[in-house]
């Protein structure tokens, strides 16, 4: 993570957008984040709308959860369809 102070930023602005090539640049202004600077490509793809309904529920290798469901108990009755 890296990070500058509002007056850092105001004096070396090519230094942070280097910086913000590779990860965000945090700015801070009397010690509280207040800004985020980032590349158009990580922005972009902050706000891309998913392409489908199927990519908004879609989950990547770090999204696994594991869980077991537990059995139902109880008594049913059959369901006449006819």
């Amino acid at each position: 993570m890296t990070a500058m102070t509002a007056r850092e930023f105001n004096q070396h602005t090519g230094k942070a957008k280097y910086l913000a090539r590779d990860e965000p640049v945090f700015i801070t202004e009397r010690g509280t984040i207040r800004y985020v600077l980032l590349n158009f490509d990580e922005y972009r793809g902050l706000t891309k709308p998913p392409k489908t309904l199927n990519d908004s529920f879609a989950m990547d290798e770090n999204d696994y959860f594991d869980y077991e469901f537990s059995r139902m108990e109880g008594s049913f009755r059959e369901i006449d369809l006819r």
